[in-house]
């Protein structure tokens, strides 16, 4: 079992956080996902005919997000949040990139419903693992960058377990380490808000809406939450 923890300089700092845990266990990744296929085609339809346009800046939703990135010293429009950067990334491709199925489908999610995502390989996380402040002395590996070491400055927020930082700039960017792949059996999926008050029922919606898109190809699901109210979740 992994424990999340929110650690209480983050919860006092950002009062409105609440993060649905989506977790599915028995996941097969290398068959075919057509629900998910259909959902991201027809978010890209949406987008193509203009009935629907991702969240940007000027959204409350991720406006809140840019300021607690400057809260904690990283410019925002240097280094996006995560549903920031999708969303700009569809607006000017027309198209969301296809990883895997898993990954598919938490960024249709995100980006639909202006919400930052990411996703850990459960079997590659190491002890439990908490959302707090950098020390300013860990390693993170980014995603996709297997040979690059950096160095979290103190005080940014991050996931971190116990042998290193699964997230940088709260979500950023994923480690490499605990990437999903196809061959991810055990994997967690983290939507956030920092708007509970307003957004915690889009929340709840998102986090429906990724669990029936896992739940045909996953032995089992469920959705667990962490807020400033209950900052620890047994997976």
């Amino acid at each position: 079992m992994t424990t999340f923890r929110l650690a209480p300089a983050v919860a006092e700092a950002f009062p409105g956080t609440r993060i649905a845990l989506v977790t599915a266990t028995g996941l097969r990744g290398r068959a075919p996902w057509p629900r998910t296929a259909g959902a991201v085609a027809e978010l890209e339809r949406r987008l193509a005919d203009g009935t629907w346009l991702p969240a940007d800046e000027t959204d409350p939703r991720v406006e809140a997000w840019h300021a607690a990135y400057r809260s904690f010293g990283t410019n925002p429009r240097r280094v996006r949040p995560s549903v920031d950067a999708l969303g700009r990334r569809l607006a000017k491709k027309g198209a969301l990139p296809r990883i895997n199925p898993a990954v598919d489908s938490y960024n249709t999610v995100s980006v639909r419903h202006g919400l930052p995502a990411g996703a850990f390989d459960l079997d590659h996380v190491t002890g439990d693992v908490d959302i707090r402040p950098a020390h300013g002395t860990e390693d993170f590996t980014p995603l996709g960058e297997p040979d690059t070491v950096e160095t979290p400055r103190p005080g940014e927020i991050v996931y971190a377990d116990a042998v290193g930082i699964l997230t940088r700039h709260w979500n950023h960017r994923d480690a490499h380490r605990t990437r999903v792949t196809e061959d991810s059996t055990r994997v967690v999926f983290a939507l956030e808000t920092l708007r509970a008050d307003h957004d915690g029922r889009l929340l709840d919606t998102a986090a429906d809406e990724l669990r029936d898109l896992l739940a045909p190809h996953a032995e089992r699901t469920a959705v667990r939450h962490l807020a400033p109210d209950h900052p620890h979740v047994v997976l």
